[in-house]
């Protein structure tokens, strides 16, 4: 029996590792840009404009916002594990083609498609790992997707920096920095033929054989299955009924988690982390840092984002959510508005202006990643009934990406027109706007009710 059980727990492991690869790739190729795009702009590279640069940032994000509003169906119709082995493929020849790309439409349009495979990814992983963990290992694995994600920007912004270092005149080097990702994506492929199936998904499909099966080998408790099994059985129940957004529409209690998940994909993109994850090195280049010093400092970030999620994450239960959240965005508009004020001092020297700088944009990154990003991804795994999860789950992160698409488009014009120390007073009135919506919108006795009368 304790053999049997060490089997599971060993399996277990294995199988969120290798799901959490696609949160790793997320952060990867979200985070590759942020030191790529000072090589690739260069006239002598593919010369970009400061639009054309919020155009190759962006186009990964609109492509994510399409993905990950194709989730839904597709994991329903394919499977968790199947589509997961078609998003590796995708990352994995999307990647070389970018890395090849001779003129920037054919790197926006080869970031687009690899943007398809990122908001799939975005949304599957943390489903896949909720639907194959017992519950009392939920939210630990749901939280090592989020992990995942910001280990996968730590190991861009180093690839970065030391490729950099290695090279520092030699602008196509840019090229290597994105082909790295294929090498993750491979592995992710290779390893996912070991994976179980979704035991949900299965019962879903009538395969209540298998199903039991695959909860056995992941070491779910009596308990667990039968609370799965009575979930399913709902779910089939509501499916006969046919899902229609018109039924939506009119139901206000689903309506309001709709809504309530519509609201938690905003807040975490308008909250303004990924100006920072994209164009941190020429957010710091413009503040007086040069390019090799700039590259460094996204490692210090990183690092401080990695060490604030790992801590975070285990806080997480202790607390709630939604009150987590509106003290993560408040802290937010505290550090936003200090960072403001300094990048506007006219007292301090530069020496220490930059340093300032770099550790306030940390603190706003440690705060970020390590309450309001792995919360926020957590709601949207739990708040919604099960035969609701899939459908409003990939709309949530469709938000998500369509708020950071907008973002990440218009930010190089932003700071152009406003500098840098207006373009973060914005984000910090938009951060305390996140926490007004959050309060009102994502209320834990309102979730509740609906919870409740839809189960």
């Amino acid at each position: 029996m304790h053999k049997e059980k060490q089997k599971s727990s060993w399996f277990l492991r294995y199988t969120a590792f290798v799901i959490a690869l696609g949160g790793f790739l997320f952060g990867y190729d979200t985070g590759v840009i942020n030191g790529a795009l000072t090589f690739l702009s260069a006239p002598d590279q593919l010369n970009l404009t400061s639009s054309q640069q919020g155009l190759v940032s962006s186009s990964l994000v609109l492509g994510c916002a399409f993905g990950a509003m194709a989730v839904g169906k597709l994991a329903d119709n394919v499977g968790r594990k199947k589509l997961l082995q078609w998003i590796a493929v995708i990352f994995t020849v999307a990647t070389l083609v970018c890395s090849l790309a001779v003129n920037s439409w054919m790197l926006i349009g080869s970031r687009f498609i690899l943007g398809l495979s990122v908001g799939c990814a975005s949304s599957l992983s943390p489903l896949y790992l909720n639907e194959v963990s017992p519950d009392k290992l939920k939210e630990e694995n749901v939280n090592k997707n989020s992990k995942a994600i910001v280990f996968g920007q730590l190991t861009a912004f180093t690839v970065n920096a030391i490729l950099a270092t290695i090279f520092p005149t030699w602008h196509p080097v840019w090229r290597i920095m994105m082909a790295v990702a294929a090498i993750p994506a491979f592995l992710l492929w290779v390893l996912s033929f070991n994976l179980p199936n979704s035991p949900f998904w299965q019962l879903l499909e009538g395969a209540r054989n298998s199903a039991k099966k695959t909860f056995a080998k992941l070491g779910f408790p009596k308990l667990d299955v039968h609370e799965a099994i009575s979930e399913a059985k709902q779910a089939i129940r509501a499916k006969e009924k046919t899902f229609s957004w018109k039924k939506v529409l009119k139901n206000r209690y689903m309506l309001y988690l709709l809504l309530a998940g519509i609201a938690i994909g905003f807040v975490q993109q308008a909250s303004g982390i990924n100006t920072v994850m994209y164009y941190g090195t020429v957010l710091l280049e413009k503040v007086g840092m040069g390019a090799g010093a700039s590259l460094y400092g996204n490692i210090l970030i990183g690092l401080v984002s990695s060490l604030a999620i790992t801590l975070g994450t285990r806080i997480l239960a202790n607390f709630s959510h939604q009150r987590l959240l509106v003290v993560g965005l408040c802290a937010n508009v505290v550090t936003l508005t200090v960072l403001t004020l300094v990048m506007r001092s006219k007292s301090l020297p530069q020496s220490e202006i930059n340093v300032l700088v770099l550790l306030l944009l940390a603190l706003f990154l440690s705060t970020q990643q390590g309450i309001v990003s792995p919360v926020t991804y957590l709601l949207l795994a739990e708040i919604f009934p099960q035969h609701l999860k899939t459908a409003f789950n990939s709309i949530g992160t469709a938000v998500m990406w369509i708020t950071n698409f907008v973002i990440s488009l218009i930010f190089p014009v932003l700071m152009n027109a406003l500098g840098t120390a207006g373009v973060f007073f914005v984000f910090a009135i938009a951060n305390f706007g996140c926490a007004l919506i959050t309060e009102i919108m994502v209320n834990p006795r309102l979730v509740k009710k609906a919870r409740e009368k839809l189960s």
